[in-house]
């Protein structure tokens, strides 16, 4: 991946030096994570120690400044030690990333980058299962709303700080609205369940947080939209999340490729098919590569204009880099037959954690709607 900002390569490329460090010593943990079902803890002690959790936060803020292609590489690169890892801090990086756009165009979010910056916060989505219509309920009441809702798939939530969430308000009008805030892990009534334990991605924390009566001061609002109806918003924040959330799968199938040629060239019994398994592999690994750099083109670093061309665009591109990624490291599995299914290869931890790909939204058959609407609409 070519990086264009030569002028500020050589801190780039100390940033590219140290993830490999790090992505060594994750390296050395991910059987065990993934094995116990537990969040990254010690892996993410680290970023912060390194202040990779501001890393594309600008200099005159406290932050590392790096591009959103830059830190999707990074993201990348992680996601090639450590799959959980790349995929939850993605997250975090994603909500950083939009902050910037809004910052960047619209003069907002400098007090939360600046927070984030000075103590290396955490953020969380809590998006995955929303969407349009969001889920829970706001109460109205003096100074501002208690929220009650249970946020299901919060990647990073068993060791974020703060919860950057929506929920659904009915205003006096009788309207139904969504409204857009943060909450502090720490505040009363929120908790995080014990409930994840799944196929892959098995180390991203992505416990359900569940908001009993939590208070939102009326100062914390920071968007109400319509419930159920495509907002603009949408279009910056996939614009700029879903390339950061695709680059841990092209990690991973880059990962699974490496594993499939140095073995499969030592594999006998599949010697006579190798050169076909293999070249249909490299195929499927040059689309992953070349529609995920595509979706970060759309991104522009930030220089872009929000609209529904390049949100279709963006769509369509993430559906294509999910099935490239997990086609990907299936020929992978092919290329080493049975002994795929062996730990000591990783080809099975990648194959379950590319399962995860189709999952974020939008997902492959709404993703179709949706672009499938809008051409109909054409004239």
């Amino acid at each position: 991946m070519v990086i264009q900002k030569k002028d500020t390569m050589k801190d780039y490329n100390s940033w590219v030096e140290l993830t490999h460090k790090l992505g060594k010593d994750f390296e050395s943990r991910a059987a065990k994570h993934d094995d116990e079902g537990e969040f990254v803890f010690e892996n993410y002690k680290q970023l912060k120690e390194h202040k990779f959790f501001s890393a594309s936060i600008p200099k005159q803020l406290g932050g590392g400044e790096l591009t959103h292609e830059e830190m999707c590489n990074i993201i990348r690169i992680i996601a090639y030690y450590c799959s959980s890892t790349a995929l939850a801090f993605s997250m975090h990086q994603h909500i950083i990333s939009t902050t910037l756009w809004k910052y960047k165009h619209q003069q907002a979010g400098e007090p939360l980058l600046k927070k984030v910056a000075k103590n290396q916060l955490v953020l969380i989505s809590t998006g995955a299962r929303d969407w349009l219509d969001s889920n829970g309920d706001m109460k109205k009441v003096e100074g501002g709303y208690l929220v009650n809702a249970k946020k299901h798939f919060s990647s990073q939530s068993a060791g974020g700080d703060v919860a950057i969430a929506t929920a659904r308000y009915q205003n006096e009008q009788g309207d139904w609205k969504v409204l857009h805030f943060p909450v502090p892990m720490n505040a009363d009534g929120v908790s995080v369940l014990n409930d994840w334990n799944v196929m892959g991605m098995r180390a991203t924390g992505s416990q359900t947080i569940v908001f009993k009566d939590v208070f939102v001061p009326e100062s914390a609002i920071g968007l109400e939209r319509p419930m159920d109806e495509f907002h603009p918003v949408w279009s910056v924040v996939l614009t700029v999340a879903l390339p950061l959330i695709m680059s841990a799968y092209v990690g991973i199938a880059e990962k699974a490729a490496e594993i499939a040629i140095s073995k499969g060239k030592q594999y006998k019994r599949n010697a006579k098919h190798m050169k076909y398994i293999l070249g249909k592999l490299n195929n499927e690994l040059l689309s992953a590569q070349a529609q995920w750099q595509a979706m970060i083109g759309l991104a522009n670093n930030y220089e872009f204009k929000p609209n529904e061309a390049n949100t279709m665009k963006t769509l369509s591109y993430k559906t294509n880099v999910s099935e490239a990624t997990k086609n990907t490291v299936a020929e992978a599995m092919e290329a080493i037959g049975g002994q795929s299914f062996l730990k000591e290869y990783n080809l099975e931890r990648l194959f379950r954690d590319v399962q995860a790909s189709p999952f974020h939204p939008l997902g492959k058959w709404d993703q179709y709607a949706f672009v499938g609407e809008r051409l109909m609409q054409e004239e």
